[in-house]
């Protein structure tokens, strides 16, 4: 079985990271992953964090995906894959999204997207392609979206400073058939290696990996009982 970490931060690209991609590619490796998503926010902080200049739209992505490309380097030294997501905050609440399986052009226009609702983006990911899930939708602060404007729930954030209510998660995807993930939300050195998932074939690239979260044919790792 492969083992793969779908929800992980940089400090590279979010604010709320606090670990550089070496650290980072090291501790997995020596956890037995096999894989990575790098899922960075996008959101206000990260165009606070990263001194982004909102009036114009060239380079904004690639000063984004720094934490990402940097992963790849890192974990490619050690035979790790990188997979590219994204966790997004909308303006409109505190709600996150995980982004699985996108093309860089679905997420080039951050002035745009960043002032979307969640039903006007799942239009778009959806005309791309993408996999949008919702993070932690119980946690304090957010509410779980409608569920036809989502592809599927994180039922397991294995974050240790915040509850989740990873049982009323999912609770919410049985009720609504929407897939199920699991991962560490990794920032800080506590977090690495809590969760994730445990699949027979290990994706080859991005998209390989959304086809693989859109099978559901993976098992969900339980974190560590704290």
């Amino acid at each position: 079985m492969y083992k793969i970490e779908t929800h992980l931060h940089t400090t590279h690209t979010s604010k709320c990271g606090h670990l550089e991609a070496p650290v980072l590619a090291k501790a997995y490796k020596e956890a037995g992953y096999d894989a990575i998503a790098v899922t960075d926010h996008y959101n206000r902080d990260t165009v606070e964090y990263l001194h982004l200049d909102l009036t114009r739209t060239d380079g904004l992505l690639e000063k984004f995906l720094d934490g990402f490309h940097r992963m790849e380097d890192a974990c490619g030294e050690l035979g790790i894959r990188v997979y590219k997501g994204a966790e997004l905050r909308f303006d409109e609440c505190d709600n996150d999204y995980l982004l699985y399986g996108w093309h860089d052009e679905l997420l080039r226009d951050m002035p745009r997207n960043l002032k979307m609702s969640v039903v006007e983006f799942s239009r778009l990911a959806r005309e791309a392609g993408a996999l949008l899930i919702q993070a932690h939708p119980y946690r304090k602060k957010c509410t779980p979206a409608i569920a036809c404007y989502l592809d599927g729930v994180e039922v397991i954030n294995a974050h240790p400073r915040h509850d989740s209510h990873n049982d009323w998660a999912k609770a919410y995807a049985e009720q609504f058939g929407l897939i199920q993930t699991a991962g560490s939300d990794c920032h800080q050195t506590p977090d690495i290696a809590r969760s994730g998932i445990l699949s027979d074939t290990l994706p080859a690239n991005t998209f390989a990996f959304a086809d693989l979260i859109r099978s559901g044919n993976y098992t969900l790792i339980e974190p560590p009982k704290d």
